[in-house]
């Protein structure tokens, strides 16, 4: 038996259905789950002093490519709108392989395991020189993080008139055997599970129709979910008008591509009958603001969504299209660009917060995760609100607005994967090294 008690925090933001907030409380999590939440709780185990912190469920990151994170800031992509910016990576990484996903993945999960993050999915579409997904599930076993990694693919290569070059598409009888293969060895379905995989073609303009069409009837005979890009930017309408003859949504609802088993990526471009056609299904969101600031995409409009009934998390995106992986700040992010496109009262630190954990779980199926009541999983974010970033604030619990960008500790599953400030699991000045040189590598 396993169990900790979190003891006397400033404040408790549990998410849970009220939304209650508590102060001077304790948490007592035992196995895996959360036991008790109140004052004066007592426990045998171990003791985890929480005053001058804020606790919140564990932050839920719904859209990464956690192997980018070895090519942030490549000169020739830092000023480039999305399809430039594709042409110029992509035959950076055609050079990867295995050992450069594996250690790309422990880089970037340990990132989001220091801004708060217990709870991660990934989409990874390219699979060059013997990579397989199964590298970074092995990082995310190894670090102790909740995953959700999805088997990507593109099937369009240059020579068929799409984006990626031939050297980065794969066969679409080999995508689909390969999704039932990694689904049929890692996903488990059961509340609490470690990992859950989900299918997802890259995007509409470097997979066949019949792929999208092949893989959500997949992901259905498997019961697992679906993840693709769409309606990022103004380039992506223009290619589904010229190719589809439709727009994005349009085109996702014909091929199945609808429904509370799925999520799509950015949707920065839906308009109101696209926004209508998701809260009606169910259709999940991944809202990556700091990516779409990057790249120069615009501003997803988030607050109509909400408002509509979509469910809307948030993601990081890649590490080359964002350069940091740091989902705190993403949470923030999010709040300042819903107040520059709709008004300062268009989006409270609380509510951008909400869809950092309570939304993002919800987007990915888990009603397990993502709020702090009994029963629910332990993965509890503590952060110290008695240093310089909160120093004045007559509200710490307004997190977003004045608040650390870095977790002091992070339970996750009930186990402790960050310690004052560091990660338990993994000698990181390694894994930084190692990255550095595979970096090194890549230059040359």
């Amino acid at each position: 038996m396993t169990e900790f008690l979190i003891r006397n925090a400033d404040s408790i933001l549990t998410m849970d259905d009220t939304r209650r907030e508590l102060s001077g409380a304790d948490i007592l999590i035992r196995d895996g789950a959360i036991l008790a939440i109140g004052p004066g709780l007592a426990s045998a185990g171990e003791v985890v002093e929480a005053a001058g912190c804020v606790v919140t469920p564990g932050l839920v990151n719904t859209h990464h490519h956690l192997y980018q994170s070895l090519t942030r800031a490549v000169p020739g992509g830092q000023d480039a709108l999305l399809f430039g910016w594709l042409k110029t990576l992509y035959p950076i990484w055609a050079r990867f392989g295995p050992e450069e996903i594996h250690t790309s993945a422990l880089t970037g999960l340990a990132e989001l395991a220091l801004s708060g993050c217990s709870l991660t999915s990934d989409h990874l579409y390219l699979y060059p020189n013997g990579a397989r997904l199964d590298d970074t599930i092995a990082a995310a076993q190894e670090i102790g993080m909740r995953f959700h990694p999805t088997r990507g693919a593109m099937s369009i290569g240059e020579s068929d008139g799409g984006l990626p070059p031939d050297s980065l598409v794969e066969r679409e009888a080999a995508i689909l055997a390969d999704a039932i293969r990694v689904i049929d060895t890692f996903h488990d379905a059961r509340d609490g599970s470690m990992i859950r995989v989900g299918i997802a073609p890259c995007s509409p303009f470097s997979v066949s129709r019949d792929l999208m069409r092949d893989a959500a009837l997949l992901a259905r005979d498997k019961g697992v979910m679906l993840h693709t890009h769409l309606a990022e930017n103004d380039e992506d309408i223009a290619y589904s008008l010229a190719h589809f003859g439709c727009r994005p949504g349009q085109y996702a609802e014909d091929l199945g591509w609808t429904g509370a088993d799925v999520w799509h990526a950015h949707c920065v471009k839906l308009d109101r009958q696209e926004i209508d056609l998701f809260a009606r299904s169910r259709t999940g969101v991944a809202h990556c603001p700091c990516s779409n600031c990057r790249l120069g995409s615009g501003i997803a409009p988030v607050r109509a969504m909400r408002d509509a009934g979509v469910p809307v998390g948030l993601g990081v995106d890649g590490s080359a299209s964002n350069d940091s992986g740091n989902l705190i700040l993403e949470a923030r992010q999010s709040l300042l660009l819903q107040r520059v496109a709709n008004g300062a009262d268009a989006m409270s630190a609380r509510e951008a917060l909400e869809i950092a954990t309570r939304g993002g779980a919800d987007v990915l199926g888990r009603p397990d995760c993502g709020r702090l009541e009994v029963g629910k999983r332990a993965d509890i974010a503590l952060w110290d609100v008695s240093g310089i970033d909160s120093a004045g604030s007559w509200d710490p619990a307004a997190l977003l607005l004045a608040g650390p960008s870095r977790v002091k500790h992070l339970f996750v599953e009930g186990r402790q994967v960050v310690r004052d400030g560091h990660v338990t699991t993994l000698d990181l000045p390694r894994v930084i090294e190692q990255q550095s040189r595979l970096a090194r590598a890549l230059m040359g």
